[in-house]
Formats: C-alpha cells, structure tokens, sequence
C-alpha cells in the first residue's frame, strides 16, 4: 500500500512538472526607442525570453518596431522561481554585407516581474542607438 501511494505521488509530482500544473504564471516587459544613427531603426525584431540557466530559453514574445523606431513587448511564462526575462534585438544597423544578424541581450531586472497574465510594471529601456557596439553582443542567423 505504502508503495502505490509513493508512485502515485512521484507520477502526480513529475506531471506536474512537465505540464505546468503548480507553477505560478508570471510576466514581464518593456518599452523603448531604437535608432540607427540617430534615425529611427524601423521594423527591428525584439524578442522576450525568460532565460533559463540549464533548459532552452522560453520564449515569452516577439515584435518590430514601428516606423518611429519604438517597440512595446510582454510576456508570460511559467516557473517555479522567478523568471529572468531577456530582451534580444536583432538588427542589421551599421552592418555591410555580413552574414546574419547582430543581436543584442539586455537583461530585465526582477523588479519588473510581476505574478499574473499581464506585464503591470514594463522596464523602460529608453533610446538605445544601435549603431553602437555593445559589451556581448553576437550574431545570430534567424
């Protein structure tokens, strides 16, 4: 008897797991301008994910900018500790000829998760020019 309830209770745990069931939904997000010397970078893709230290990434949503460069994205995702969301932008801006895209990570800080369906709280990222070479920034063919 004993063991039926121990099986039981590890097959509840380990589906439980695997489709979601007790992990709290959470959200996240941010705003922003992007250029291209100093002109507005339109139709740039901006990705949000909640970055996972040893599974894929989740991937909460995706957007491009408008024709005055700016973007609004938020996402969902469930975890057991809170997520880390991530913000890739992927551009061309300065770029020539060369293979793919140059992608840029910005970190979202915790204080702007939030429990719930919706973003509340989304992290202002300002202006950034893309035109600038930031600190881990990589290529990424998409």
């Amino acid at each position: 008897m004993f063991r039926i309830e121990v099986l039981v209770s590890l097959l509840f745990g380990l589906f439980t797991l695997t489709s979601g069931w007790g992990r709290p939904l959470q959200s996240s997000g941010a705003y922003g301008t992007l250029t291209c010397n100093g002109k507005p970078a339109k139709n740039v893709l901006v990705k949000l994910y909640d970055h996972d230290t040893f599974t894929t990434d989740d991937k909460m949503a995706e957007t491009k900018t408008n024709l005055t460069g700016f973007f609004e994205i938020s996402g969902k995702a469930r975890e057991f500790t809170t997520i880390n969301p991530e913000l890739n932008i992927y551009h061309d801006c300065n770029d020539g000829i060369k293979p793919c895209l140059r992608v840029i990570t910005l970190k979202i800080n915790s204080s702007y998760v939030n429990f719930g369906e919706e973003a509340k709280n989304l992290y202002p990222v300002g202006t950034l020019e893309l035109a600038v070479k930031y600190p881990g920034e990589k290529r990424e063919c998409i």
